[in-house]
């Protein structure tokens, strides 16, 4: 293999990298670049002579990522937004911005959220395709690796580099199958039943769940799922119950019947989180102003008490 001096090294080779390692085919980055399939295989050929790394094998039907191009592709993506924002040196205008914006987000962030920060790129920057990853609890590192532009937590991570903004605040409530039970209006009531809870991560509960526990509350867990999506199947048709944030009776817990928690229970804050690098970026602060706008929305009418 003839040697490619790197100087041949340009952002259409760097998009190339992200875009296949996102979308884990040659297909899917065709498709998201625009271009053929044959163009995308050519340029890969061309990166792989760069490199001197095969960057993707087979695997089964597909093609995984190889280990350098898995940390090449964290690189790239902060070339490109180095680029990105070099080119923005002078007025930014959303309409013509170009880029693959990511977000970390678990899904009641996620839902609540972001399909309505979809409709405002397509109205306002339709060039921007927004990537959506899982935040679980977000750490530094997906902030400074440019794992992802944003994060949106009740727990941000704390660093000298990481800057926040409180989006909203929800209050809990507590969902249960009308046609199974009634709701529970005592705290006695609360802690005889059967419950289903989030736990993302190993012994890492909720923050409602570890407040309650500080406090001597114990409930009985009977179920506990990855993410707020794994709530409905598990309440209709049950009469378990499940103390969530209100915000998601208009969508993901729609159908279940809601109550205020007959027990003391802290209000749960949304942050907006995001790496001091971004800070002065136009483009950067313009989506975070379409977000902080779609949280204004979102939080009305007033949740019931």
């Amino acid at each position: 293999m003839s040697k490619i001096d790197w100087s041949n090294l340009d952002a259409r080779l760097l998009q190339l990298l992200v875009a296949v390692v996102d979308t884990g085919s040659i297909t899917g980055a065709a498709q998201r670049l625009g271009v053929t399939q044959s163009a995308v295989s050519h340029l890969l050929d061309k990166l792989r002579g760069i490199t001197g790394d095969a960057l993707f094998v087979k695997s089964g039907r597909g093609i995984v990522a190889t280990a350098r191009a898995e940390a090449m592709a964290v690189q790239a993506r902060e070339l490109l937004g180095q680029l990105e924002r070099f080119a923005r040196s002078g007025d930014f205008a959303p309409a013509t911005w170009q880029t693959t914006f990511t977000i970390a987000a678990n899904d009641f962030q996620r839902d609540v959220l972001l399909p309505g920060l979809a409709r405002r790129l397509r109205q306002q920057a339709p060039g921007v395709a927004l990537r959506v990853i899982p935040s679980n609890i977000p750490s530094l590192e997906m902030l400074r690796l440019e794992h992802c532009q944003l994060a949106i937590s009740p727990r941000p991570p704390e660093g000298s580099d990481i800057l926040q903004k409180r989006l909203f605040e929800d209050r809990y409530r507590v969902f249960y199958d009308p046609a199974m039970r009634s709701a529970p209006t005592s705290p006695a009531q609360y802690l005889e039943a059967d419950h289903v809870t989030v736990v993302y991560e190993p012994r890492r509960p909720l923050d409602l769940d570890q407040h309650l526990a500080e406090r001597g509350i114990q409930r009985r867990f009977a179920v506990m799922v990855p993410g707020f999506s794994g709530l409905p199947a598990f309440v209709h048709g049950s009469a378990l119950l499940a103390t969530a944030p209100g915000l998601l009776q208009r969508g993901l817990l729609q159908g279940l019947a809601s109550a205020p928690v007959p027990v003391p229970c802290p209000n749960l804050p949304m942050y907006l989180v995001w790496h001091l690098r971004h800070q002065q970026d136009p483009a950067h602060r313009w989506l975070r102003e379409q977000l902080e706008a779609e949280a204004l929305q979102v939080v009305q009418p007033v949740n019931p008490s």
